[in-house]
């Protein structure tokens, strides 16, 4: 475009402007910006929801599971054989519970204790039998604790008993199972 086209053009915006008024002149102006901002969101909105589409796709298709190496079964025996405990240290754990009993708030009796051996699996068991009395909040965070503190133990049963329907605290039995190996890794 030439100056002297520009001029005229400029020269007309300016009659406009004063024929018809600032205020219908900006008005006009904000007509025009909006209906270029919705020619612009338009095609944005469409291509939102497209990705909001896939987005929801995505979520719904589970992820993939990668599917874990075959494991050898002599691998699962001697990985069973490593995590069980050392017989010679099944005090040291009945003094573990002993311990997680008094972090628990319980009151812990002498309890029964019976050793044995599994031919079949070729390893020692010692059943340790306790009675405890507490809150059954404390009893249950006791025998969790008790689980994660001896990884080769079990949780064989529990009991609960209360005389009077007043008391706060419980009577309960726990029976837990060590299971140890002669040598740790190696089977007897």
């Amino acid at each position: 475009m030439n100056a002297p086209a520009f001029s005229a053009l400029l020269l007309r915006a300016r009659l406009a402007v004063v024929a018809r008024g600032p205020l219908l002149c900006g008005a006009c102006v904000l007509l025009v910006a909006a209906a270029a901002a919705v020619a612009w969101l338009l095609p944005q909105a469409a291509l939102q929801s497209k990705r909001h589409a896939v987005a929801l796709g995505l979520a719904r298709t589970p992820a993939p599971v990668d599917k874990p190496a075959p494991v050898i079964a002599n691998e699962n025996l001697a990985l069973f054989y490593t995590t069980l405990g050392e017989k010679r240290y099944a005090e040291q754990q009945v003094k573990t519970l002993f311990g997680l009993a008094a972090k628990s708030g319980l009151s812990l009796s002498q309890g029964d204790y019976k050793s044995g051996f599994d031919r079949n699996a070729r390893l020692h068991t010692y059943q340790v039998t306790l009675p405890v009395k507490g809150s059954y909040n404390a009893i249950w965070k006791f025998t969790m604790l008790s689980l994660r503190a001896i990884p080769f133990a079990s949780l064989d049963e529990i009991s609960f008993k209360r005389d009077n329907i007043g008391e706060p605290a419980l009577e309960a039995r726990v029976r837990m199972t060590f299971y140890l190996a002669d040598q740790p890794g190696a089977p007897q």
